[in-house]
């Protein structure tokens, strides 16, 4: 009995190869034919049931949140009052900035003179001296001639 199933082996095993062969065309076919479908009803969910789902669950969880919803007011408050408190620090900031160069100006000026009336001072005290000490050379010539 076994060499008799044997021998049908031998017999079948060329259908066998051939049916496998033909299974498998067949199935990539099937995948050729199929891929592009399912690619194009993924496409549809995702663009018309899935946009819907998501609104309907972010719906159910506001409604049963239990914080309540903050409001928006408050940020764009804040905000408002920070540019204007910023402004007006500005404004501030240029307007000192201005008095202290027009203060540093009356300073400047202030020094200039300070220097020119103690350069007019050391200028005459140096001919004082200069004087002194001509007329003293003057002087300690004649007692030696």
């Amino acid at each position: 009995m076994k060499a008799q199933a044997v021998r049908t082996g031998h017999r079948m095993q060329p259908m066998a190869d051939q049916a496998k062969v033909v299974a498998a065309q067949r199935i990539e076919d099937a995948r050729y034919w199929a891929a592009p479908r399912l690619e194009s009803a993924a496409h549809g969910f995702e663009d018309q049931v899935a946009p819907r789902v998501s609104e309907m669950l972010t719906t159910a969880a506001r409604k049963i949140d239990p914080t309540p919803s903050r409001s928006r007011r408050w940020p764009m408050f804040v905000l408002l009052t920070g540019l204007a408190v910023g402004a007006i620090g500005y404004t501030f900031y240029r307007r000192n900035a201005q008095q202290w160069t027009e203060h540093m100006k009356d300073s400047a000026s202030d020094a200039s003179r300070w220097v020119n009336e103690q350069a007019e001072q050391t200028s005459g005290s140096t001919d004082r001296m200069a004087t002194d000490v001509s007329n003293k050379a003057d002087e300690t010539s004649r007692k030696m001639s």
